[in-house]
């Protein structure tokens, strides 16, 4: 990745890409998971966080890092007659539930395999590691395709990496692994030829190309963006959200639409949005950590930042941007409009170019704007500050005491006209440009 951070802490849809994997490993309800990490990433066991995370101090290949992970699970292992141990990478965020269970559905049937691995065939199957099957559909073993035959090579069945297996088994197996390569590593993989010696019978589920991608480069990366968004935005239609223009909105992992929200072309949604029911949001939004009650209508050019809550039927205009902030239902601010750390009552109406000052250099503070007022345009509000409910602010002030409920304020400088200034003006000018060019 040529990066400072974590391979696996790079992040899809605004979540590290080891926050998908561990968020689809939680809905199977297993007893526990296990991370492995390389040395000194602390930084990736706070993103695990609450699982357990053990280290795997010498990076001697996949199968060592599985051997690293068994003193973690001892608890589990004793507590059951039977065990099973599902291995899946940090790497690979776009595997769903769906297939992993497909996994376990596989190991339940009849025949009761011992290992059960993933597969699939992939349009160019390049350098991936060939799956060879026997006639009864079992493999017989896993081979790089530096060490592929010919023949071998020919096969378009690829190893995917994700392995389920009785536990015993399974860790039996690692702890025969021989390190006898070129690169000196463990392979987890080699179990499977292990197993066949064994007479353990190891099976195959095929998922989609898609889902089993691994991501190495920020290219790679780019691509699981893609794919991820198409599922996003497939999952907000079938639950139904209108997306005028589908390609152009993106989406965080964890963003909730009601039904008849509609969306226009060119939104982004950051971590942490509810947007209600019958939400209209205009292009070229951004929005993050926000909550949007039903029927608001937000944009277009508008800025939603966290701690913000729109509340029913309120506007939210272009070019408005709304920080830790609380528009009640019915509130109005339709342009050209900062609202930070402030409370605005319904039905309040905040005019063109109006700004909450919050911040004095050492601390932020907020404005209390109640129901029903009237903001007028280009008005500065020096928080901490409040206008009660149905006071009117007159166009142009600049408001640092409080104004109570039901008055009208006015805080500008004195306007003074001077005939013919406009000409005498001018005149002077003229004058001055012209001694400078001599």
């Amino acid at each position: 990745m040529k990066s400072d951070l974590p391979k696996v802490l790079h992040p899809l849809a605004s979540r590290p890409m080891l926050g998908h994997v561990l968020g689809g490993l939680d809905r199977l309800s297993p007893d526990r998971i296990v991370v492995v990490a390389g040395p000194g990433m602390e930084s990736v066991a706070e993103a695990a966080a609450p699982h357990t995370v053990v280290v795997q101090e010498d990076r001697l290949g996949t199968g060592h890092a599985v051997k690293c992970a068994r003193s973690a699970l001892a608890e589990v292992a004793s507590a059951q007659s039977g065990w099973d141990v599902l291995v899946v990478f940090g790497d690979t965020p776009l595997l769903t539930v769906e297939t992993l269970q497909g996994l376990r559905a596989r190991r339940d049937e009849s025949d009761h395999p011992d290992l059960v691995g993933l597969a699939f065939r992939p349009k160019d199957a390049a350098q991936y590691g060939r799956v060879v099957i026997d006639d009864t559909g079992a493999v017989e073993r896993i081979v790089e395709f530096v060490d592929a035959s010919d023949v071998e090579r020919e096969i378009t069945l690829c190893n995917a990496g994700a392995v389920l297996g009785e536990g015993r088994v399974l860790f039996d197996l690692v702890d025969r692994l021989s390190n006898d390569n070129a690169k000196g590593e463990y392979y987890l993989t080699d179990i499977f030829s292990l197993a066949r010696a064994d007479d353990h019978r190891a099976v195959m589920v095929e998922g989609s190309e898609e889902e089993v991608l691994g991501i190495n480069s920020r290219a790679e990366l780019a691509g699981a963006e893609r794919i991820l968004q198409m599922r996003l935005r497939q999952r907000a239609m079938t639950e139904g959200a209108t997306l005028i223009d589908p390609e152009t909105i993106w989406f965080a992992w964890d963003t909730k639409l009601g039904r008849d929200v509609t969306l226009h072309p060119n939104i982004f949604f950051g971590p942490g949005v509810v947007v209600e029911d019958g939400v209209e949001i205009r292009g070229f939004s951004h929005i993050e950590g926000a909550r949007i009650a039903a029927g608001g209508i937000v944009g277009p050019f508008a800025r939603l930042r966290p701690g913000t809550e729109i509340g029913e039927g309120a506007r939210i205009g272009n070019f408005v941007e709304v920080k830790n902030a609380t528009l009640e239902p019915g509130a109005k601010a339709n342009h050209l409009t900062y609202v930070g750390d402030s409370t605005v009552g319904a039905k309040a109406n905040i005019g063109a170019g109006t700004i909450t000052c919050n911040y004095d250099g050492f601390g932020k503070h907020r404005t209390e704007i109640g129901a029903g007022a009237f903001i007028g345009s280009n008005t500065a509000l020096v928080a901490p500050v409040s206008v009660g409910p149905g006071a009117i602010v007159g166009a142009g002030s600049t408001i640092s005491e409080d104004v109570p409920g039901d008055s009208l304020a006015i805080a500008r400088g004195v306007q003074r006209n001077f005939d013919d200034g406009a000409v005498v003006f001018r005149d002077k000018r003229r004058k001055e440009k012209a001694k400078k060019g001599s």
